[in-house]
């Protein structure tokens, strides 16, 4: 079997129900037309299975079809996403990308002889480093090497022991591997990034793509918050110390970034562009794909529509336990979310232009969008009801899914083009 390389540019697309494989490809496709190949790598977490009620299998299924049916000649991945060694197993068969998650073990100190060892292996990089393409250096003291080493060598460890697990299981080369740490107190400078990057060498970790948490917010389905040229700052050095981590610790040539909860991101997406036009990047969408599907719905009036208002009232009512998993990046506030007597009144129109991302819109809002993103376990309840409506109302979901991902994600970070203007109310579309 030759090896398993990620391609320059690839995007994590989630599909929580199986069921937009096909309309998330079409967009791969455009992309691919338009002289860029962005790989699609369909990824979902053991929790959200465990939501849905789903298997690891019937998301390689639900892409292996996809790719049969558009005929789709380039490399695509299952994503193993957020596993750890207690989770890995369900996901060797079916997978062949795996991220491996260790912010549990972030700031749980290591044996203070391995942290001993890797400060001496590594001592070395104590000094000034200068970077190609970026005029800032990094400068590295004993100190930091030390700290770096005690807050995140335990967790570099536990990947590895994961790695390997997934190694020999799967044969040297057969997957490729992601560790990400973006999910942390606070961001990683480019320093502490290339201290990591030595760390996961000194493992024989291959890894090739790496997700470290930058400075500012990255709510789940919501544009970027924070200092927008401190994030670009941010990533051109980290796109720097990685090129420099690859010429100086053997690491594989592609090891690219990897940004989590990039959905939506677009005050940043110029930034990621000019950053990783050169270098490749991994953008990593989370459940945009489940809301098209409710404002496809919403679209198709009548049973969709009022199914689309069912599941707000159901995800109203279970706020609290809805979000809970997701408090760290979701920022809701309470008073901005409609009571669901008033959205049962609302047209299809007026469900839509809330729940739609457009920041021209004045309807649009984003904490009804952000509930109604981590409310899919409402409808993961109504198994057929749901199900059956997504089957019926396809094709206009199915449109939304793909124009959604290209127009809005692909376009943007991966072509250079702008995001979409600021349009006119979806009525006047129309």
């Amino acid at each position: 079997m030759p090896p398993c390389v990620l391609p320059k540019f690839s995007i994590g697309v989630g599909d929580r129900f199986a069921h937009q494989a096909k309309a998330q490809l079409h967009a791969c496709v455009e992309a691919a037309r338009s002289g860029v190949p962005v790989i699609p790598v369909w990824n979902k977490s053991n929790r959200e299975h465990l939501i849905i009620g789903s298997d690891p299998q019937a998301t390689r299924s639900a892409a292996d079809a996809a790719v049969h049916a558009l005929n789709w000649q380039h490399p695509y991945y299952c994503d193993a996403d957020h596993i750890n060694l207690t989770t890995v197993d369900r996901f060797l068969a079916p997978c062949d990308f795996f991220t491996i998650d260790v912010a549990d073990a972030i700031g749980k100190s290591a044996d203070p002889a391995s942290i001993e060892r890797f400060v001496k292996r590594r001592a070395d990089l104590s000094g000034t480093l200068r970077l190609e393409d970026v005029d800032e250096p990094i400068t590295i003291t004993p100190d930091l090497l030390r700290a770096t080493a005690t807050k995140f060598l335990a967790a570099v460890e536990q990947a590895g022991h994961v790695y390997r697990h997934i190694e020999a299981a799967k044969g040297k080369g057969s997957f490729v591997a992601e560790v990400s740490m973006d999910e942390t107190d606070a961001a990683q400078t480019p320093a502490e990034l290339l201290i990591i990057l030595a760390a996961i060498a000194d493992e024989g970790m291959l890894i090739q793509t790496i997700a470290p948490k930058f400075t500012g917010r990255f709510n789940k389905g919501v544009d970027y918050v924070g200092d927008v040229a401190q994030f670009r700052r941010e990533i051109q050095l980290d796109v720097a110390a990685i090129a420099w981590a690859v010429r100086n610790f053997g690491l594989p040539a592609n090891l690219k970034l990897s940004i989590h909860s990039g959905s939506d991101k677009f005050s940043i997406y110029s930034a990621i562009h000019e950053a990783t036009k050169e270098s490749g990047v991994h953008l990593k969408t989370a459940g945009t794909t489940w809301l098209e599907e409710l404002i496809g719905l919403a679209e198709s009036g009548g049973e969709g529509l009022a199914l689309a208002k069912e599941i707000y009232a159901e995800a109203y009512d279970h706020r609290a336990e809805l979000c809970a998993p997701y408090a760290t990046v979701i920022d809701i506030s309470p008073a901005q979310l409609p009571q669901p007597s008033v959205v049962a009144r609302w047209s299809s129109d007026e469900y839509t232009s809330a729940l739609r991302h457009d920041p021209y819109s004045p309807a649009y809002n984003p904490s009804f969008r952000q509930l109604l993103h981590v409310g899919f376990k409402v409808a993961a309840k109504m198994g057929g009801r749901y199900l059956n409506l997504l089957d019926a109302n396809e094709a206009v979901i199915a449109r939304n899914v793909t124009q959604n991902l290209f127009d809005r994600h692909i376009a943007p970070v991966f072509l250079g083009k702008p995001a979409p203007a600021p349009s006119k109310t979806h009525a006047e579309v129309r």
